[in-house]
């Protein structure tokens, strides 16, 4: 049986995820030189990172000589989605409409997103749940 995944990523593993989505198969050796422009971390640091990752089952890695390739088995949308569905569930109790309410409280929406989210809740179908993808077009702010 595949190991269970955690419901959640880390700072640090969400820093090398980010970097496997973006950069695909990598050496710890690569990543290491990557996150080294940021705050720096040793090898074996990375590398238990991704053995935790692994074992949360983000991760998969091959052998190629001596050094194994690491690369992400869970896509970033679906962790996104994870992550997002988990933080409903914890401070929302389970409901979306208290996110949004929390969200538009915040006052960080800008008027572009406003009328996007407002033209897609108008144009939602009463018995269907709302497309995020659509969410993620770019529109200058208002």
């Amino acid at each position: 049986m595949p190991p269970k995944r955690s419901i959640t990523l880390t700072e640090a593993e969400l820093r090398l995820m980010k970097l496997l989505w973006v950069r695909g198969e990598s050496a710890v050796a690569q990543l290491v030189e990557a996150v080294s422009d940021q705050a720096p971390l040793a090898y074996t640091s990375v590398l238990t990172t991704l053995r935790i990752l692994e074992r949360k089952g983000y991760v998969t890695h091959r052998q190629e000589g001596r050094a194994f390739l690491y690369s992400p088995c869970v896509a970033e949308r679906d962790a996104g989605s994870s992550e997002v569905r988990h933080l409903i569930q914890r401070f929302f109790g389970n409901s979306r409409e208290r996110l949004l309410l929390s969200l538009l409280d915040n006052g960080d929406v800008t008027p572009g997103e406003l009328r996007r989210l407002k033209q897609l809740i108008a144009e939602a179908p009463d018995d269907a749940p709302l497309n995020t993808a659509e969410l993620n077009t770019e529109e200058p702010n208002a």
